[in-house]
């Protein structure tokens, strides 16, 4: 689905990405490993053209990414929701999440709302809250469900558990799991938490210092123990 093959992204003459490889089958799920500053965010705004500026080859479902906007990436079934959230703070939740409508595929159906709360039964009673009125838990449940509403071909999901409580970071993670299986959702997964990224993806690609050092499955992240003192202990 999405392939991406020497890719080199940069900030100014800053250079964050050196020469990254990596392969997100349809269907799968990838995590992205990596200390604060490896490089991950870097990598999802490449693909979806929304900060660096990028060499190297970007293909999604056999298309290339490089010319196209990121309005036209959006529009091919590409999501991201950004560490930060970014939810509207004077709109409802349930606005917030319609708002993802403007960026959806015209040639997949649409979304709705009633569909996300069963994917996201929590969400039931939040639909007409302020943005502004949510927890942090709440306010990152929100904001998956509303890259959902772009129905994604591949989401995107920015550190999606960083500040969250570790059983609201778990329940999320399997609401996450639950709605690839009844979407056939396609997800790249940015992490500095193993425990989160292991309950929804099945592949992994370890950055440090904006290069992939390791890839394979987690049986094969597991069996050396010396990836997680090297490049992910604090």
């Amino acid at each position: 689905m999405l392939e991406i093959r020497g890719l080199q992204a940069s900030y100014g003459d800053s250079q964050a990405l050196f020469g990254i490889d990596l392969r997100v089958p349809a269907g799968a799920g990838v995590a992205l490993l990596g200390r604060n500053g490896a490089g991950k965010s870097t990598l999802m705004k490449s693909v979806l053209d929304a900060g660096p500026r990028t060499q190297g080859e970007l293909r999604f479902n056999g298309v290339a990414l490089q010319g196209q906007s990121t309005e036209a990436r959006a529009r091919m079934g590409l999501a991201l929701v950004p560490e930060d959230r970014r939810l509207f703070a004077t709109l409802t939740v349930r606005q917030n999440l319609e708002l993802a409508w403007y960026a959806a595929p015209r040639d997949r159906p649409r979304m709705t709302v009633d569909t996300v709360v069963k994917l996201f039964p929590l969400l039931a009673p939040l639909l007409e809250r302020l943005g502004d009125q949510l927890s942090g838990g709440q306010q990152q449940l929100v904001a998956v469900a509303r890259g959902l509403m772009a129905s994604p071909a591949l989401l995107m999901l920015d550190e999606p558990a960083e500040g969250l409580a570790p059983k609201v970071a778990n329940d999320l993670a399997r609401e996450v799991r639950a709605a690839r299986t009844a979407l056939g959702l396609t997800v790249l997964v940015a992490e500095q938490s193993i425990a989160y990224a292991r309950q929804c993806t099945e592949y992994v690609y370890l950055l440090d210092s904006g290069q992939i050092v390791f890839a394979g499955d987690w049986a094969a992240f597991d069996a050396d123990p010396q990836l997680k003192m090297r490049y992910l202990a604090v």
